[in-house]
């Protein structure tokens, strides 16, 4: 014993000094370390994990994730209409910053689960990876693979009370802050034991989402909308209940599918093929259901979107991949077969996709996708269902339409000839840096900042403008690029006319990280790119032609906040020697309500109107201007709007008008 006991002593003093090591000050990283026990292993229990690191879950805790809690509850609405058990969903945006999603289906279990004595819905809403998701039976199709959802809702949500009908019976359970409060599950009515459904309303919690948990009503429609396309015959219900704000009920029923879909995406273009192709099957070794549509129009940009189990996938994935490459190789297959290519003509999928639209959707009994929030699909056995389901059926309609094949291969080898010239025009382009004084971006007053952090440009409009934009900046951190009247309109423009236009060209090389493909956002050489147009017609048409072009030829610009719109005054109000800048005429009434005496009133018509000081003390100085960032927050939406209002077809570019000028006020830019 005495010899055992020296040994521990002896390792006891020999941790001692080990602890006494560790804790001193580490010469070479120059800080305290600690050392690293068991003490310091934290176990997160119940739903402290989502709290704790809610983006792991949703994202992100700003709108985008706000809404993602949504997706989440209809996206379980919709797993039952995919197993057959449901065909009504209905949303309401309520008061309290709640909303109420009510399904049709089975209901969610409420009876006692023997592992824990407590009923089966209390696990769905406060246990991670608890749900009927799991086994097979109840569900052969879901988007909520991983039995989250539910349960990330309710972490995150001030309260949450839930209604089910099942039994013939009305159930009512509510919960706060997640699992920090239940109530008992109770029978609060009764119904036909053949009226069954869930109901869940919740709030999110404030804490957690501190840039407001306020919905926005038309991301929840458009989303809704899109389900509806997704879904043949379930129908999809939204309407806004908020004081001030109410909107009547708006249902969305298509018993087309994608079809219907791309028909809707491609409405306002003029097309190549009148009638949408649509391929449908599916793969019964992997259970695998395939729902293709597409539809060619007279424009050079491509729409294709790609779902699994109705949630989309931004990135894509196998089945976007399968369809890309199924297209391109049997048009040219079609093109070889039939005589139509010149020697050695080739196409490549960028030739045969330019004027797509095309929805991809699959239903999947096991997706395999990358992270919780679904944006990419890996399920290899999803590439081959694709590629044998679409295959044989885009064959049989070239071979069956032969005049729309030929249209289709004929649009696709003027692409094909338009990216040849495109390539010798990116590559004059691209030889020329952005501080090349042969080169067209020389009118760039660039800054002497050197850091993209801290560096910003102004996109003017008009040279007079410019100039004073130019006198008038810190030229430290900002730079000028003055633009000569209305830019391209790329959406009716192939790439070798584009890169022939001396303004974009000017932009592409001032912000030096190329364009579409190419692009590179971490060689951007500003992180503020300002559009600064005149606050009128012509202004704001300018504007919406540079969105258009970052949109579709320099997205990462948007998506990473990097584009801003400059809000220069429209009223300057001098009252004796005080003077005083109205950005609105509302704005400006509000000034002169507080004035004693009979003020000057300067109405700016444009830029140009002001001197580099005035310029620099309503629009440059970060101190004083109003800068609004452009988000955006759906791809898909964005998509429409663009293709609406620079588009070919006029009327529904009137329709669009008319339906949201009241509005423009209210647009987030």
């Amino acid at each position: 014993m005495a010899d055992e006991k020296k040994t521990l002593d002896e390792q006891t003093k020999a941790q001692t000094d080990k602890d006494e090591i560790l804790t001193g000050v580490d010469e070479n990283l120059g800080h305290v370390t600690k050392e690293y026990g068991g003490e310091d292993i934290q176990i997160l229990k119940g739903l402290q994990p989502v709290k704790l690191r809610p983006g792991m879950y949703i994202g992100t805790t700003g709108p985008q994730g706000l809404h993602h809690l949504v997706w989440e509850i209809v996206d379980n609405s919709v797993d039952e209409a995919l197993a057959g058990r449901c065909d009504r969903i209905e949303v309401e945006l309520l008061n309290d910053d709640s909303i109420s999603v009510k399904d049709n289906g089975r209901g969610i279990p409420v009876d006692i689960k023997p592992e824990t004595g407590r009923p089966a819905i209390e696990s769905v809403f406060t246990t991670l990876h608890a749900g009927g998701k799991f086994k097979g039976g109840a569900y052969t199709v879901s988007g909520g693979l991983h039995g989250v959802g539910a349960s990330v809702v309710n972490a995150l949500s001030k309260w949450l009370h839930v209604y089910v009908k099942r039994n013939g019976n009305i159930y009512y359970q509510e919960y706060t802050y997640g699992d920090e409060g239940i109530t008992d599950l109770k029978i609060v009515g009764n119904t036909n034991v053949d009226d069954t459904g869930s109901t869940i309303i919740f709030s999110p919690d404030p804490e957690i989402f501190k840039e407001g948990t306020k919905f926005n009503y038309e991301t929840i429609r458009s989303r809704l909308q899109t389900l509806a396309f997704l879904n043949k015959g379930v129908t999809f219900t939204i309407e806004d209940k908020r004081t001030g704000e109410e909107k009547e009920l708006i249902e969305y029923c298509y018993l087309g599918g994608v079809k219907e879909y791309v028909e809707f995406l491609n409405n306002g273009q003029m097309k190549l093929n009148q009638k949408p192709m649509y391929f449908e099957g599916k793969q019964e070794s992997d259970n695998i259901q395939v729902e293709i549509s597409m539809q060619y129009n007279t424009t050079f940009n491509t729409m294709l979107y790609c779902y699994t189990n109705n949630i989309h996938n931004p990135e894509g994935g196998t089945h976007e991949e399968a369809f890309k490459s199924t297209l391109t190789r049997l048009l040219n297959k079609y093109g070889v077969d039939h005589n139509l290519f010149k020697k050695d003509e080739s196409l490549t999928g960028d030739d045969t996709r330019e004027g797509l639209i095309a929805v991809v959707s699959v239903k999947h009994p096991n997706p395999q996708f990358e992270g919780q929030t679904k944006t990419k699909l890996g399920s290899e056995d999803a590439r081959k269902a694709v590629s044998n389901i679409m295959g044989p059926q885009l064959q049989r309609f070239l071979d069956e339409n032969p005049q729309d094949a030929k249209t289709i291969i004929d649009k696709a080898l003027t692409a094909l000839h338009a990216r040849i010239a495109a390539k010798k025009a990116r590559e004059n382009v691209q030889r020329k840096g952005p501080l090349d004084s042969l080169g067209l971006a020389s009118k760039l007053s660039d800054c002497r900042s050197k850091d993209p952090a801290k560096s910003e440009i102004f996109s003017v409009e008009g040279d007079s403008a410019g100039g004073s934009a130019k006198q008038g900046r810190d030229s430290e951190f900002q730079a000028i690029l003055p633009l000569r009247g209305k830019v391209l309109n790329v959406e009716k423009a192939r790439m070798d006319k584009i890169l022939a236009n001396k303004e974009i060209v000017s932009m592409i090389q001032a912000f030096g990280a190329g364009m579409d493909n190419d692009f590179d956002v971490t060689k951007l050489r500003y992180h503020k790119v300002v559009i600064m147009t005149d606050a009128d017609v012509d202004g704001a048409h300018i504007r919406t032609l540079l969105l258009t072009f970052f949109y579709r030829h320099m997205k990462p610009l948007i998506q990473e906040g990097y584009v801003y719109i400059a809000q220069p005054p429209l009223y300057r109000i001098q009252s004796n020697k005080n003077i005083q800048y109205a950005y609105s005429d509302e704005e400006r009434d509000e000034i002169l309500s507080t004035l004693s005496s009979k003020p000057q009133i300067q109405r700016y018509k444009g830029l140009g109107e002001m001197d580099d000081t005035q310029l620099w003390d309503t629009t440059l100085n970060p101190d004083n201007r109003v800068l609004l960032r452009v988000n955006l927050n759906d791809a898909i939406e964005a998509d429409l709007t663009f293709s609406t209002l620079m588009g070919e077809d006029v009327e529904p570019r009137r329709d669009f008008i008319n339906e949201n000028a009241g509005y423009v006020k209210d647009l987030d830019y």
